[in-house]
């Protein structure tokens, strides 16, 4: 038998050389061609532009697209000039990645460190640096013994990974099971134990009570209440906690008697998911205004209010669920922990306390910002918080401390404050934390590392990026909606992953940030309110009496500051957008779009729900530009009789019923934004059965199955996005069941995918197997977090100075 012959894979760095010397001709012109441009950094389209641009053969453009260095070139997300230099950083897969630089003049490749290449970048900024000495942060030596995935694939799956690799440790032997027993003692509520009582000190004696009382249940009808043989489980050792009747509790039994014969990732998965552990949950989510009734639309609040409340009413009913299930008397409590501002503009946001609707032991906790001077009253920008947080944090822990008469069970935290927040009081209460980033705000501006600077007094991103890599790093688990957020697709770049090595020039160095195979990571879908967004052809449950109402918005000719503009031809289906009105939501280009495809304005009308019309009613500074943006452009490309433009809109309900509406007139849902992290908008759009067109970058791509259940457009080639709505409404008109046709695949992948019941299933099972697993080994991560904490004394707090304090308006 002839022995397979092992052979080295080259480098990255000895496959571009090779490929020099095959292409030495074409591939020299190429790169000539970036140094011309000078310095600065090529995106990935404008790399691979350039084969087209200089090779008119098509057949040789083909053959070096398709070469190894062709191939590179794909996988590249910059390119860095320098002249003479080229400097690639080439990702083969997500999270995966390789710095290259070329010298053109000599035709030499080294590879670079990640320290290495973001020295070479700030040349860009700063040129070429002077000081050795620069403050870099590196993560990795500590996480170097954690354990961590290897596959992309697998990027998203931590608790499952978590639980093969930890559990196979744990019960690999029966002496490293004491700490799973102790976990078991260790439940209590408010003093009362829960499981396990004091008549189980060993896994032996765990065992033999497990046998005893598997024996006795087994002879009882399995509706026997727990009262009835409640007493019997206590001198075995058993307490309350494994069920509400003989058969929920033999079942409890029988999965802990397999874990502890047979040891099975998937059943101690399935068994920490039904123990009860979380009881109390605060909710963290700081900026805007935070409320039930006439916010949304209001600065800086929108899908991420409307996210948490869904959340919370859905987290409730799965609590009590599991609480009756498990037997216990026992009714838990959630607080959504947010800012108190005094001058609440007409909203509730000055009350302290607010039952959220729909819920009996959920809400709203608003705690006011404090200085020296007094409390806030104002709203300010949530670029502008990060002097209050500190303060907000402890005034938080009281009044937490107050309503729940203890510390909670689980912390979950929302984007940049309210992560940073979660991340104080989970190191000061030492409680589990979640975080939800919503909007990692580094992906959302381009280069906005690299040239802090020039965005700080207006954004002060310096302190946003730090506080984002504190509190992922703090975190214990992070949810996100989609696989995007993590660590992209094959061409782009995840919003986690963009975290993980990048350069805040004069200012520190991430050579490590965030690693995106750690097994913090999980997917967790939201999805829309079933009781608002359903299916147009849903007849019975139509609202059909906000139709004149919905009416008056749509066609009502009076120009005001809720609608302006007109429909001169109603018969036509309508393209609809919502959104937030900024820059990276991008409602305006969706307009300019639309406005220069005289093919689509033939076709449809455009309609678009979005901020305010009138300057004067905003105080956001970027809603403003976007306002006076889009009065331009109808004046420019006369607009009025095809655009339909309706300020922000908070009733939810009559939204719902106006998605229907358009889909009535068998029209569409566009989402234009440069990136969307999840696209709540998205399944909103698709749960009423509008054909719906999102875009390319972030989460809706991993929505939308293109050509299937909707349509992927890249905001970045505005040409491409009106010419693929046209060309969808071109082919209703010849195959008049394609619209149909598109509408239910949507509803067929909402249902399949996207409700808020496996949501809240699947965060409460999280919450219990990662607070198990820190309670058993080592995944609190003190080093770590030692680590962090030095950070945000010597760095985080000085930057937060620079950040100028808010002062309230004369009355």
């Amino acid at each position: 038998m002839v022995t397979p012959k092992l052979t080295r894979i080259p480098s990255m760095r000895e496959r571009l050389e090779q490929n020099l010397s095959a292409h030495r001709n074409d591939i020299v012109s190429l790169l000539s061609r970036y140094v011309d441009q000078g310095k600065g950094i090529l995106q990935p389209h404008h790399l691979l532009d350039e084969i087209e641009n200089f090779i008119g053969d098509q057949t040789c453009r083909q053959k070096l697209a398709d070469s190894p260095f062709g191939e590179m070139l794909k996988s590249s997300q910059e390119g860095i000039i320098l002249p003479p230099y080229v400097t690639l950083a080439v990702r083969p897969r997500p999270g995966v990645w390789d710095f290259l630089r070329v010298n053109v003049d000599e035709l030499s490749v080294e590879e670079l460190s990640v320290s290495e290449y973001l020295i070479f970048k700030e040349e860009l900024v700063d040129g070429q640096s002077t000081s050795p000495f620069v403050l870099e942060l590196d993560l990795e030596p500590f996480n170097a013994t954690f354990p961590r995935m290897s596959r992309s694939s697998s990027i998203g799956n931590g608790v499952q990974f978590l639980n093969r690799h930890l559990s196979s440790i744990m019960f690999r032997n029966k002496d490293c099971m004491d700490p799973f027993l102790d976990f078991l003692r260790a439940h209590k509520h408010k003093g009362y134990a829960m499981m396990l009582n004091d008549r189980i000190q060993t896994m032996s004696r765990l065992e033999s009570s497990l046998a005893k009382a598997e024996d006795r249940l087994s002879k009882l009808p399995p509706d026997t209440p727990y009262s009835e043989f409640e007493y019997v489980l206590q001198e075995l050792g058993f307490e309350r906690g494994w069920g509400d009747n003989s058969e929920r509790v033999l079942n409890m039994m029988h999965l802990l008697s397999d874990i502890l014969q047979a040891p099975d990732p998937s059943s101690l998965e399935k068994f920490l998911g039904k123990i009860p552990m979380i009881f109390n949950v605060v909710v963290l989510s700081i900026h805007g205004y935070f409320g039930q009734a006439n916010v949304l639309g209001l600065p800086d609040t929108g899908g991420q209010v409307v996210y948490i409340l869904d959340q919370v009413r859905s987290l409730e009913n799965e609590m009590l669920l599991k609480l009756r299930l498990q037997g216990l008397d026992i009714k838990p409590k959630i607080l959504i922990v947010t800012r108190l501002i005094p001058n609440a503009k007409g909203t509730s946001c000055n009350q302290r306390l607010e039952r959220v609707s729909g819920t009996e032991y959920t809400y709203i906790l608003r705690v006011p910002f404090r200085t020296e001077k007094g409390i806030l009253g104002k709203w300010i920008s949530r670029f502008d918080i990060w002097p209050y947080l500190e303060a907000f944090t402890a005034d938080a822990a009281s009044e937490i401390a107050a309503e729940l008469h203890g510390v909670p069970d689980l912390l979950i935290g929302n984007y940049s404050d309210g992560n940073l927040v979660a991340s104080l009081l989970s190191n000061k209460l030492g409680v589990t934390q979640c975080n939800i980033a919503h909007a990692l705000e580094k992906t959302k501006y381009p280069d906005s590392d690299l040239y802090w600077k020039k965005y700080e007094e207006k954004y002060h991103f310096s302190c946003q990026f730090t506080a984002d890599l504190l509190a992922m790093n703090n975190a214990d688990f992070i949810i996100t909606s989609t696989y995007q957020e993590i660590a992209g697709t094959k061409n782009t770049v995840g919003q986690y992953e963009n975290h993980s090595a990048f350069t805040l020039p004069g200012l520190y160095r991430v050579v490590h940030g965030i690693d995106v195979f750690d097994p913090k990571f999980n997917i967790v879908s939201p999805g829309a309110d079933m009781t608002i967004y359903f299916s147009y052809a849903e007849k019975e449950k139509r609202l059909t009496s906000l139709h004149p109402t919905i009416e008056k918005l749509l066609f009502d000719p009076e120009q005001n500051d809720v609608h302006i503009g007109n429909l001169t031809d109603p018969s036509k289906p309508m393209i609809f957008s919502m959104a937030r009105l900024d820059h990276v939501k991008n409602i305006t280009g969706l307009v300019e779009c639309y406005a220069k495809n005289n093919k689509l304005r033939e076709h449809a009308n455009l309609v678009v729900v979005a901020g305010y019309n009138d300057v004067k009613k905003s105080s956001d500074r970027e809603e403003i530009a976007e306002i006076e943006k889009m009065h331009n452009l109808i004046k420019q490309y006369k607009l009025d009789g095809q655009l339909r433009w309706i300020s922000a809109q908070t009733n939810r309900a009559r939204n719902g019923e106006l998605y229907r509406y358009i889909a009535d007139s068998r029209g569409v849902f566009v989402q234009p934004a440069f990136y969307e992290a999840f696209g709540l908008t998205v399944v909103e759009a698709m749960t009423c059965g509008l054909p719906t067109f999102a875009t390319c970058h972030g989460g809706p791509a991993e929505i939308v199955e293109n050509g299937v259940s909707g349509f992927h457009i890249d905001p970045y080639h505005p040409d491409k996005t009106s010419a693929t709505i046209a060309d969808f409404f071109q082919k209703c008109e010849e195959e008049p069941s394609y619209w149909a046709k598109i509408s239910d695949g949507g509803l067929k992948r909402i249902s399949e995918r996207y409700t808020w019941k496996i949501y809240s299933e699947r965060l409460m099972t999280l919450a219990g197997v990662y607070s198990f697993w820190k309670y058993v080994s080592k995944l609190e991560r003190r080093e770590t977090r030692r680590y962090l904490e030095m950070f945000y004394i010597l760095k985080f707090r000085a930057l937060v100075k620079s950040v100028p304090l808010a002062v309230d308006d004369e009355p």
